[in-house]
């Protein structure tokens, strides 16, 4: 397992934070996501060779969010 930190703009609240825990902990092969909602990031834990990390970007943008 990986672990990633994935700037994330455009959240202001536990809704949002909610959000993108799911978005990225539904994929396959991701683990562990703790998102701060102070920070503006995601730290995710995946397995590369189960899932990509435009994948994991991608899930977060389709929530309507910024992922860098």
């Amino acid at each position: 397992m990986e672990k990633v930190i994935i700037k994330v703009d455009g959240m202001s609240c536990e809704h949002c934070v909610k959000a993108v825990t799911e978005a990225a902990g539904g994929l396959p092969g991701v683990g562990d996501v703790v998102v701060s909602l102070d920070a503006g990031t995601a730290e995710v834990e995946y397995d590369p060779a189960k899932v990509s990390l435009d994948a994991i970007k991608a899930a977060i943008e389709d929530q309507g969010y910024d992922a860098a």
